[in-house]
Protein backbone atom coordinates (compact mmCIF):
# COMPACT_ATOMS: atom_id res chain seq x y z
CA UNK A 1 0.00 0.00 0.00
CA UNK A 2 1.29 2.79 -1.04
CA UNK A 3 1.99 6.07 1.78
CA UNK A 4 -0.10 9.14 1.12
CA UNK A 5 1.46 11.99 1.72
CA UNK A 6 0.70 15.09 3.71
CA UNK A 7 -1.54 18.15 2.02
CA UNK A 8 -2.87 19.70 5.20
CA UNK A 9 -0.30 20.51 8.23
CA UNK A 10 -1.61 22.45 11.28
CA UNK A 11 0.51 22.60 14.17
CA UNK A 12 -0.88 24.53 17.62
CA UNK A 13 -3.64 26.52 15.54
CA UNK A 14 -5.12 29.65 17.42
CA UNK A 15 -8.33 31.44 16.73
CA UNK A 16 -9.17 34.42 19.18
CA UNK A 17 -11.72 36.83 18.52
CA UNK A 18 -12.67 39.76 20.77
CA UNK A 19 -16.21 40.59 21.50
CA UNK A 20 -17.19 43.33 23.85
CA UNK A 21 -13.37 43.68 25.08
CA UNK A 22 -13.44 39.62 25.73
CA UNK A 23 -11.32 37.32 24.59
CA UNK A 24 -13.24 34.32 22.73
CA UNK A 25 -11.25 31.50 22.19
CA UNK A 26 -12.68 30.30 18.59
CA UNK A 27 -10.52 27.55 18.30
CA UNK A 28 -7.30 25.89 20.66
CA UNK A 29 -4.23 24.67 19.83
CA UNK A 30 -5.19 22.88 16.71
CA UNK A 31 -3.17 19.91 15.37
CA UNK A 32 -4.41 18.44 12.03
CA UNK A 33 -2.79 16.43 9.00
CA UNK A 34 -5.01 15.55 6.35
CA UNK A 35 -3.09 13.44 3.10
CA UNK A 36 -3.75 13.69 -0.24
CA UNK A 37 -6.87 11.33 -1.59
CA UNK A 38 -7.93 11.66 2.17
CA UNK A 39 -11.73 12.33 3.19
CA UNK A 40 -12.46 13.80 6.60
CA UNK A 41 -15.21 14.86 8.25
CA UNK A 42 -15.57 17.75 10.77
CA UNK A 43 -18.28 17.18 13.48
CA UNK A 44 -19.30 19.05 16.34
CA UNK A 45 -22.23 20.82 18.15
CA UNK A 46 -23.11 24.77 17.14
CA UNK A 47 -20.30 27.10 18.41
CA UNK A 48 -17.83 24.26 18.45
CA UNK A 49 -15.31 25.74 15.89
CA UNK A 50 -15.99 23.80 12.57
CA UNK A 51 -16.77 26.55 10.41
CA UNK A 52 -13.81 28.72 11.42
CA UNK A 53 -11.68 25.92 10.90
CA UNK A 54 -12.64 25.23 7.65
CA UNK A 55 -12.26 29.19 7.30
CA UNK A 56 -8.93 29.16 7.88
CA UNK A 57 -8.13 25.85 5.89
CA UNK A 58 -9.58 27.83 3.25
CA UNK A 59 -7.45 30.70 3.52
CA UNK A 60 -10.94 32.71 3.97
CA UNK A 61 -10.12 33.67 7.65
CA UNK A 62 -6.40 33.82 9.31
CA UNK A 63 -5.35 32.33 12.53
CA UNK A 64 -4.34 34.11 15.43
CA UNK A 65 -1.24 31.68 16.36
CA UNK A 66 0.22 28.71 15.40
CA UNK A 67 1.47 26.81 11.78
CA UNK A 68 -0.77 26.18 8.89
CA UNK A 69 1.13 24.59 5.88
CA UNK A 70 -0.46 23.48 2.50
CA UNK A 71 0.99 21.31 0.07
CA UNK A 72 4.33 22.11 1.43
CA UNK A 73 3.83 26.42 1.67
CA UNK A 74 3.39 28.12 4.94
CA UNK A 75 0.31 30.31 4.40
CA UNK A 76 -0.04 31.70 8.13
CA UNK A 77 1.84 34.93 6.95
CA UNK A 78 1.08 35.24 4.00
CA UNK A 79 -0.62 38.82 2.75
CA UNK A 80 -4.07 39.03 1.23
CA UNK A 81 -3.25 39.00 -2.48
CA UNK A 82 -0.80 36.05 -1.87
CA UNK A 83 -3.69 34.33 0.25
CA UNK A 84 -5.69 34.75 -2.59
CA UNK A 85 -3.52 33.18 -5.17
CA UNK A 86 -3.20 29.80 -3.73
CA UNK A 87 -7.04 29.86 -2.51
CA UNK A 88 -7.55 29.67 -5.97
CA UNK A 89 -4.93 27.27 -7.61
CA UNK A 90 -5.37 24.86 -4.73
CA UNK A 91 -8.95 25.29 -3.06
CA UNK A 92 -12.35 24.09 -4.49
CA UNK A 93 -15.43 25.36 -2.22
CA UNK A 94 -19.16 24.09 -1.77
CA UNK A 95 -21.38 25.92 0.39
CA UNK A 96 -24.94 24.93 1.99
CA UNK A 97 -26.53 27.83 0.26
CA UNK A 98 -25.07 26.90 -3.46
CA UNK A 99 -23.84 30.26 -4.00
CA UNK A 100 -24.76 29.91 -7.59
CA UNK A 101 -25.12 33.45 -9.57
CA UNK A 102 -29.17 33.86 -10.45
CA UNK A 103 -28.85 35.57 -13.95
CA UNK A 104 -25.45 33.35 -15.31
CA UNK A 105 -26.07 29.55 -16.80
CA UNK A 106 -25.52 26.53 -15.14
CA UNK A 107 -22.29 26.59 -17.82
CA UNK A 108 -21.28 30.23 -17.19
CA UNK A 109 -21.51 30.42 -13.09
CA UNK A 110 -18.81 27.02 -13.56
CA UNK A 111 -16.44 28.67 -16.19
CA UNK A 112 -16.40 32.13 -13.87
CA UNK A 113 -13.22 30.84 -11.51
CA UNK A 114 -11.79 30.08 -14.72
CA UNK A 115 -12.34 33.46 -16.17
CA UNK A 116 -10.33 34.79 -13.34
CA UNK A 117 -7.59 32.53 -13.56
CA UNK A 118 -7.45 34.40 -17.30
CA UNK A 119 -7.44 30.93 -18.77
CA UNK A 120 -8.07 31.16 -22.52
CA UNK A 121 -11.72 30.87 -23.78
CA UNK A 122 -11.22 27.84 -25.61
CA UNK A 123 -9.98 26.36 -22.56
CA UNK A 124 -12.25 26.77 -20.32
CA UNK A 125 -15.13 25.80 -22.59
CA UNK A 126 -13.67 22.27 -22.57
CA UNK A 127 -13.41 21.77 -18.98
CA UNK A 128 -16.56 23.03 -18.15
CA UNK A 129 -17.89 20.39 -20.63
CA UNK A 130 -15.91 17.52 -18.71
CA UNK A 131 -16.63 19.23 -15.31
CA UNK A 132 -20.23 18.75 -16.16
CA UNK A 133 -20.16 15.41 -17.19
CA UNK A 134 -18.63 14.36 -14.26
CA UNK A 135 -21.13 15.96 -11.91
CA UNK A 136 -23.76 14.41 -14.68
CA UNK A 137 -25.36 17.89 -15.69
CA UNK A 138 -24.42 17.87 -19.08
CA UNK A 139 -28.76 18.17 -19.92
CA UNK A 140 -28.68 21.20 -17.97
CA UNK A 141 -25.64 23.47 -18.82
CA UNK A 142 -28.00 26.48 -20.67
CA UNK A 143 -30.44 26.19 -17.48
CA UNK A 144 -30.52 29.05 -14.93
CA UNK A 145 -30.09 28.00 -11.19
CA UNK A 146 -33.64 29.03 -10.39
CA UNK A 147 -34.40 26.31 -13.26
CA UNK A 148 -32.91 23.58 -11.41
CA UNK A 149 -34.22 21.30 -8.18
CA UNK A 150 -31.76 21.95 -5.18
CA UNK A 151 -29.71 18.94 -5.91
CA UNK A 152 -29.54 20.01 -9.21
CA UNK A 153 -27.77 23.48 -8.20
CA UNK A 154 -25.32 21.78 -5.60
CA UNK A 155 -23.81 19.69 -8.18
CA UNK A 156 -23.87 22.73 -10.29
CA UNK A 157 -21.85 24.27 -7.07
CA UNK A 158 -19.38 20.74 -7.15
CA UNK A 159 -18.74 21.40 -10.19
CA UNK A 160 -17.81 24.97 -10.09
CA UNK A 161 -15.55 23.87 -7.52
CA UNK A 162 -14.49 21.05 -9.27
CA UNK A 163 -13.32 23.09 -12.43
CA UNK A 164 -9.90 24.41 -12.01
CA UNK A 165 -8.90 20.59 -10.20
CA UNK A 166 -8.16 22.01 -6.64
CA UNK A 167 -5.68 20.06 -4.66
CA UNK A 168 -8.31 20.36 -1.86
CA UNK A 169 -12.42 20.71 -1.87
CA UNK A 170 -14.06 21.80 1.46
CA UNK A 171 -17.84 21.62 1.82
CA UNK A 172 -19.54 22.77 4.23
CA UNK A 173 -22.79 21.52 5.37
CA UNK A 174 -23.28 20.62 1.56
CA UNK A 175 -26.80 18.71 2.04
CA UNK A 176 -27.97 21.46 4.78
CA UNK A 177 -30.21 23.09 2.55
CA UNK A 178 -31.41 19.89 0.46
CA UNK A 179 -34.07 16.88 1.77
CA UNK A 180 -32.38 13.61 2.02
CA UNK A 181 -33.12 12.06 -1.65
CA UNK A 182 -30.91 14.82 -2.96
CA UNK A 183 -28.52 14.86 0.02
CA UNK A 184 -27.72 11.26 -0.47
CA UNK A 185 -27.33 12.01 -4.29
CA UNK A 186 -24.86 14.99 -3.33
CA UNK A 187 -23.17 13.00 -0.89
CA UNK A 188 -22.87 9.74 -3.21
CA UNK A 189 -21.24 11.98 -5.88
CA UNK A 190 -18.58 13.53 -3.70
CA UNK A 191 -18.02 9.80 -2.44
CA UNK A 192 -16.96 8.83 -6.09
CA UNK A 193 -14.96 12.27 -6.75
CA UNK A 194 -12.81 11.30 -3.89
CA UNK A 195 -12.46 7.67 -5.16
CA UNK A 196 -11.37 9.33 -8.21
CA UNK A 197 -8.47 10.79 -5.86
CA UNK A 198 -10.24 14.74 -4.78
CA UNK A 199 -8.97 15.15 -1.59
CA UNK A 200 -12.21 16.47 0.29
CA UNK A 201 -13.03 18.61 4.11
CA UNK A 202 -16.49 18.29 5.18
CA UNK A 203 -18.32 20.21 7.66
CA UNK A 204 -21.43 18.31 8.62
CA UNK A 205 -24.32 18.10 11.27
CA UNK A 206 -25.45 15.12 9.35
CA UNK A 207 -24.03 11.60 11.27
CA UNK A 208 -25.66 9.79 8.59
CA UNK A 209 -23.25 10.87 6.32
CA UNK A 210 -19.56 10.14 8.62
CA UNK A 211 -19.28 6.88 6.90
CA UNK A 212 -18.89 8.52 3.59
CA UNK A 213 -15.51 9.42 5.05
CA UNK A 214 -12.38 7.70 6.35
CA UNK A 215 -11.89 9.86 8.70
CA UNK A 216 -14.01 12.04 11.76
CA UNK A 217 -12.79 14.85 13.54
CA UNK A 218 -15.01 16.16 16.36
CA UNK A 219 -14.50 19.60 17.52
CA UNK A 220 -15.87 20.89 21.02
CA UNK A 221 -15.79 24.33 22.60
CA UNK A 222 -12.63 24.82 19.66
CA UNK A 223 -10.91 21.95 20.86
CA UNK A 224 -10.43 18.29 18.96
CA UNK A 225 -11.89 16.11 21.40
CA UNK A 226 -11.69 12.84 19.47
CA UNK A 227 -10.07 11.72 16.05
CA UNK A 228 -11.22 8.59 14.91
CA UNK A 229 -10.85 6.39 11.39
CA UNK A 230 -14.51 5.25 10.43
CA UNK A 231 -14.80 1.75 9.71
CA UNK A 232 -17.63 2.12 6.98
CA UNK A 233 -15.33 4.17 4.87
Amino acid sequence: MTNKKPLINITQLNKVYLSDGTAINALKDINLTINQGDYVTIQGPSGGGKSTLLSIIGLLDQATSGDYFISGVSVTKLSESQMAKVRNKEIGFIFQDFNLIGDMTVSQNIELPLIYRGIAKATRKAKVTEVLKRVNMSARAQHLPNQLSGGQQQRVAVARALVGNPTLLLADEPTGNLDSVNGDAVMQLLSELNAQGVTICMVTHDSRYTHFANRTINLFDGEIVNKAANSGA
